[in-house]
């Protein structure tokens, strides 16, 4: 049979697919495996195509790779929300359960218990100095933070078929049926999701958010010392090289046949898991998939504005920045010696010119940023699924009939856990459509 595209979806498949003893052959249009989880070696720098994280809640993800190998610079847990100009911690809330009691009762973070938010040399800002007035009650209401830890362990700890059983509605009014204020919302939830699921309005599904929340509450998030590109390499470590073919695209896709500018392969069954678009283009009765657009700017500095791994939110509702992060305080690799990668993410379809962002970043970080270099803006139109209601059971249909498949994360949940699962899936059941 024939895998038609090698990102983590299509590595996954031909990974059961080989272990199964089943004949496979791979083709990839580009000259590299991966599909949109890329990484770029420039100058020293390590750029990814796009913000990504590895979450280690995974669980497709731990079956297929040694997390170990990939020597994991996990970011701090928790986030910093600016707003009103000043700095406000948002402890972990169920890994940090008596940083929110003490800040319920107390409505100030003990700077001793939360830590420092970093003293780099030189002038990093007022983010850097405001270490022991950071408040985390002005960011939301002592009930927010019980009834946002409340839905982080429902998440985190009811059974996948339970919290899919639930009503269906779009993430914001989910976050909203669950008592939480317009001021939380908008501050601290808006700014964090819109960085994870590509979108602002919140529209995606509830189903798909609980399973983002359960993720995030179940696992830590970090950056492989060789760039996002070494989690699918580590996925196609154990396949044979010989049965892959980079640089051969698939013209057409049709019942025991697929076409490619090298000739014309023939096959028992085909899988499609190549991006949303090419899905479509190869198998027009699939649908159009409707993606969102990530946009993230890359800036080099000398001193790193913050001395931890922390996500950076704008809770001012500005509308510009999703998050900013200092890469290389995580993992020191991404950068070369003597100098810090910042990577800020912008979520939707503008593109806001760079003196704009970096404008904003100013603001966020409360330090001087002219002297900052930047490198390079990586926006992926295409960065993920957008997944509104109705998503039912987040497991849409692999197979199309006449020995044709289709995977990736359009056909789970927006997600490498999403692409992985689904190129599982696709494969047993094309080992069941060739044992029939």
């Amino acid at each position: 049979m024939v895998v038609v595209g090698g990102g983590l979806a299509g590595l996954a498949a031909a990974r059961r697919l080989h272990r199964a003893g089943t004949p496979w052959f791979l083709v990839e249009a580009a000259d590299r495996l991966g599909g949109r989880v890329a990484t770029d070696a420039v100058d020293g720098y390590l750029i990814d195509r796009g913000f990504q994280v590895v979450n280690t809640a995974y669980p497709r993800q731990a079956a297929l790779v040694d997390l170990a190998a990939l020597e994991l610079g996990l970011l701090t847990q928790g986030v910093l929300v600016r707003r009103g100009g000043a700095g406000h911690r948002m402890v972990h809330p169920l890994r940090d359960p008596l940083g929110v009691a003490r800040t319920i009762v107390t409505g100030l973070a003990d700077a001793a218990q939360l830590g420092r938010l970093g003293r780099a040399p030189g002038p990093v800002g007022d983010l850097s100095r405001a270490a022991g007035a950071e408040r985390i009650s002005s960011v939301g209401r002592a009930f927010d933070r019980i009834r946002l830890a409340g839905l982080a362990a429902r998440c985190a700890t009811y059974p996948v078929r339970r919290l899919l059983a639930a009503p269906e509605l779009t993430a914001e009014l989910e976050l909203r049926r669950a008592g939480l204020s317009d001021r939380i919302v908008e501050e601290l939830l808006r700014p964090f999701f819109s960085g994870v699921l590509g979108e602002r309005e919140l529209s995606t599904s509830s189903r798909v958010l609980a399973m983002v929340i359960r993720s995030f509450a179940r696992g830590r998030v970090g950056l492989p010392a060789a760039g996002m590109a070494a989690l699918p390499a580590a996925v196609a470590a154990p396949l044979p090289a010989s049965l892959i073919a980079p640089g051969v695209p698939a013209v057409s896709v049709h019942a025991g046949r697929v076409v490619t500018p090298a000739g014309t392969i023939r096959c028992r069954a085909v899988l499609v898991a190549t991006d949303p678009g090419t899905a479509s283009r190869l198998l027009p009765g699939l649908g159009e998939v409707r993606l969102n657009r990530l946009t993230t700017y890359y800036h080099s500095t000398v001193e790193p504005p913050l001395d931890e791994p922390i996500l950076l939110l704008d809770g001012d509702r500005r509308g510009i920045v999703a998050n900013t992060v200092v890469l290389s305080r995580a993992a020191p690799t991404y950068a070369p010696a003597g100098r810090h990668l910042v990577a800020t993410s912008v979520a939707g379809p503008d593109v806001p010119p760079e003196p704009v962002v970096r404008a904003e970043l100013a603001r966020l970080y409360g330090c001087p940023v002219h002297d900052w270099e930047h490198l390079t803006t990586v926006s992926v139109a295409g960065a993920l699924p957008a997944t509104p209601p109705p998503q039912g059971r987040l497991r849409k249909p692999v197979a199309l009939g006449a020995g044709i498949f289709v995977a990736g994360d359009h056909r789970a949940t927006p997600s490498a856990q999403g692409a992985l699962a689904s190129g599982w899936r696709a494969a047993g059941a094309i080992l069941r459509h060739l044992g029939s």
